[in-house]
């Protein structure tokens, strides 16, 4: 076997279409009164879409976001790289 490390590679598109879904997503779950942050981070460790609202679609743009590329971009975003 090979001993290499899986590289995951997002483009600068992909990123910048994942940044506007959230963004779009966090607007809708401030307007509706609840902890963005927290109702976001509860999606993302559990999967359950019940912690995002239907307001403004919000639930529908979050779920076409694939969780791994949806983390891979924060990571990225968090270490500026």
């Amino acid at each position: 076997m090979l001993d290499k490390t899986m590289i995951f590679s997002l483009g600068g598109d992909k990123d910048d279409e994942i940044k506007a879904a959230l963004t779009t997503v966090y607007d809708a779950l401030r307007k509706k009164g609840y902890n963005p942050i927290n109702q976001i981070v509860g999606y993302i460790l559990s999967e359950d879409p019940t912690y995002i609202t239907t307001y403004e679609n919000a639930r529908n743009i979050i779920s076409k976001i694939d969780r791994d590329d949806l983390l891979e971009a924060l990571v990225k975003s968090y270490l500026n790289i």
